[in-house]
């Protein structure tokens, strides 16, 4: 398999593709649930990923219903997150050969994501990779986020590449619809949520993990 087009940039989501902070997001909503008495079946939580904090608070209040201080749970899950964002959260398998692969192919590549530029700096930092990306689209420059186009249509204008030239990487369905809105070539490589019938049909490829995505990088450089 070959891309339908040359790569020009790269344009990666991060949480889920790049750091496993979805796994701890997830832990720390089901933490906050049980504090209250709740629980929150993973179901519920697969609705919010990809989505913007808004979308995702919208979300909560349905699933927990009258009475359900938001506040207060958003406290308790920022409170579990950076306890376990201090004690470090893992990068995704292949992320160090992808940006390994980029470098030699001398391509620029930007990050598109529903988190804070905050978020962003203490998910990256710690692994040193902050440097390695030309741009980053966090939820602090967009006004509409996932599943609309705008962050990758910012992103690949940050980087100065036409969006069809652009490879998109995405773990989510709202990530997906967005990259693929935005005229990218979109590769999904699934973290929570499985490849439905849909993401088959707006992307050029299911990837099992970034090596996957590295090998069909370097084919294209030969």
């Amino acid at each position: 398999m070959s891309f339908p087009r040359s790569v020009k940039a790269v344009v990666f989501d991060m949480d889920g593709l790049l750091v496993d902070t979805e796994q701890v997001v997830f832990a720390a909503m089901q933490h906050a649930a049980s504090g209250i008495g709740g629980e929150l079946p993973f179901a519920t939580f697969q609705r919010m990923v990809g989505l913007t904090h808004a979308k995702s608070d919208l979300i909560l209040v349905e699933h927990f219903g009258d009475g359900f201080d938001l506040e207060t749970f958003s406290a308790t899950v920022s409170s579990y997150f950076r306890a376990e964002q201090a004690a470090g959260i893992a990068l995704k398998a292949g992320v160090a050969e992808i940006l390994a692969q980029l470098d030699a192919m001398g391509l620029p590549r930007a990050i598109a994501t529903s988190s804070s530029q905050f978020a962003v700096e203490q998910s990256l930092g710690p692994h040193g990779l902050l440097h390695r990306f030309d741009a980053f689209i966090t939820r602090d420059v967009q006004e509409l986020g996932k599943p609309h186009p705008e962050p990758f249509l910012k992103a690949a204008a940050a980087i100065g590449v036409d969006p069809a030239d652009c490879l998109a990487l995405e773990d989510s369905h709202n990530g997906v619809r967005a990259a693929a809105a935005a005229g990218m070539m979109t590769v999904m490589v699934p973290d929570m949520l499985d490849p439905t019938e849909e993401m088959e049909t707006l992307t050029v490829r299911i990837a099992a993990d970034l090596h996957e995505v590295t090998a069909l990088l370097a084919a294209q450089k030969r």
